[in-house]
């Protein structure tokens, strides 16, 4: 397989596996009203405990911190799901799913010790002030952004501020040298929706990172454009998406069923059961439909796909999905922190729970189950999926289903099962290959300023020289990999990588899906239907 060191499969596995565990605790309700608690021993117990040893104990302790593991322990004791947020945790997670926040538009890399452009967001605050994918930005008014001390977590705080304020900063370009420039902050949105573009003639692809406030409003706004482009079928790429608030997921599945489709319903501890329905509002409620899962679609990217699949609606293709049916709601902790708490179950139209079992073998084993679904072969075999009859349900068109762990697909689609291909998947993941491609690109833009965006995807040749330069940008730092079998695969990454810093993500994703074995299997099922 390659002579590569052995221990980076588990951090690729690693990975893998916590992009769709964080994401899938993300929030599904909005925040409650605080509630007032009457006097209670248990309560008071751990009041006590606290106040003896801030004022008792023989050293000082930090009782903020004792807190904290505290709530941790009780919170781990409840279900993998419930989870404590610290103040600065959960700013950053807000700001993620409320899908926009205060800056100056720019994507960049902390890059010898100074901050590059990689891009610009279009219509942003950089781009009308003129920056350009490349700049170096030296100075924030009279804030050093350069040098060895520069910081990582500290760049963002002088790059934001209110909204309309205005910042000056100092900017390096090749070829023109140092200039000044001021930029008025604004908007700057964290699009959930990665790509979106006609497949074929009549089938449109929507790729959805997660679900976020503004994701329904991005999605209606994709899938009208593809409707006026002809699109008469769709793709709904949920792979990776580990989840979100449920409303956006609800919404959009009813832009693709009939009224009153039951949707999805959730169940409390008091058996209080509360159904959502399908609108007569849906704009796609006929046409062949499609949703695309992997083993990280989790929360509402599965409530979406199993009222698609419970409605007999449409065919879910891929791989068994991650299996969280608990649905969360963020509390208060008053001091900037929150818990999110587990307040009931969410069910699939036909009455499945498809949360996966976490009281038996604990959280650790929970959380762990891509590398048992990885060594027992089920990312490579249908077959392989350990299902129990007692968990069989029927759809109204006579469809078996199952609950009790994820969403099965109506067509298996396998992973590919190479080390070599885990690692480079893992190194766009993590950014190491984006890196190295931001440095070609910076070598001499001017080689790509005259592609367009669409003979770029068609026409444009990664060469020997920059894959193989790529190898030895990896064994720098220790890894070593044989991909004498894998080239065209190493290629296929750079040029998406390098198609999405000089476009957008929708050019990435409409590079890779190219040769993407669960998109070629849509397109097979559709040509044969």
């Amino acid at each position: 397989m390659g002579g590569y060191s052995k221990k980076f499969l588990p951090l690729v596995i690693g990975v893998a596996m916590g992009s769709g565990v964080f994401l899938g605790s993300r929030l599904d309700f909005d925040d409650p009203a605080a509630e007032l608690f009457t006097y209670n021993s248990k309560k008071e117990k751990l009041n006590r405990l606290i106040d003896y040893i801030d004022y008792e104990y023989v050293d000082e302790i930090d009782t903020d911190s004792i807190v904290d593991v505290t709530v941790n322990r009780i919170l781990e004791n409840l279900d993998p799901h419930s989870t404590y947020i610290s103040p600065e945790e959960l700013e950053g997670i807000t700001e993620n799913m409320q899908g926009d926040f205060i800056g100056i538009g720019v994507t960049y890399y902390p890059y010898n010790d100074t901050i590059s452009v990689i891009n610009t967001i279009k219509g942003g605050p950089s781009e009308q002030a003129g920056i350009k994918a490349g700049d170096r930005i030296l100075m924030a008014d009279n804030d050093t952004l350069y040098g060895p001390q520069l910081q990582q977590s500290q760049l963002a705080g002088k790059l934001r501020g209110e909204l309309n304020s205005r910042v000056r900063l100092k900017v390096y370009r090749h070829g023109r040298g140092t200039f000044d420039v001021t930029v008025t902050r604004g908007k700057v949105p964290l699009e959930s929706i990665d790509a979106t573009y006609m497949l074929t003639s009549s089938m449109g692809y929507i790729k959805i990172n997660r679900f976020a406030e503004t994701t329904f409003t991005e999605f209606k706004k994709a899938l009208r454009k593809l409707k006026k482009e002809g699109a008469a079928s769709m793709i709904i790429d949920l792979r990776d998406n580990g989840g979100g608030f449920i409303a956006p997921a609800l919404k959009i599945a009813d832009e693709f069923l009939e009224d009153d489709k039951l949707i999805m319903f959730t169940k409390n501890k008091k058996g209080t059961i509360e159904n959502n329905y399908a609108s007569s509002t849906g704009i796609f409620e006929k046409g062949d439909l499609y949703v695309l899962l992997n083993e990280n679609s989790a929360s509402a990217s599965e409530i979406f796909a199993g009222a698609i699949q419970d409605n007999d609606r449409g065919t879910i293709v891929g791989r068994r999905s991650y299996g969280k049916g608990l649905v969360q709601r963020e509390m208060s902790l008053g001091d900037g922190s929150a818990v999110r708490l587990t307040i009931s179950r969410y069910y699939t139209p036909t009455g499945r729970s498809i949360q996966r079992p976490y009281k038996k073998n604990g959280n650790k084993a929970y959380f762990n189950e891509y590398l048992e679904r990885y060594r027992n072969g089920e990312l490579q075999s249908a077959d392989s999926i350990q299902v129990a009859d007692s968990l069989k349900f029927r759809t109204p068109g006579g469809k078996i289903v199952y609950g009790g762990g994820g969403i099965i697909p109506d067509i298996f689609v396998g992973k590919e099962g190479s080390r070599a291909s885990e690692t480079l998947s893992y190194m766009v993941r993590n950014g190491f290959m984006g890196r190295y491609v931001f440095e070609q690109i910076d070598k001499d833009r001017a080689t790509y300023q005259d592609w367009s965006r669409t003979d770029f995807i068609d026409n444009f040749v990664v060469d020997d020289t920059m894959a193989d330069g790529f190898m030895s940008y990896a064994e720098e730092v220790g890894i070593n990999m044989n991909l004498t079998n894998y080239q065209d695969l190493l290629k296929k990454y750079l040029k998406a990588i390098i198609a999405r810093q000089l476009y957008n993500s929708s050019a990435y994703e409409q590079i890779l899906n190219k040769e993407d074995r669960m998109v070629n299997k849509v397109l097979s099922l559709y040509q044969n239907s």
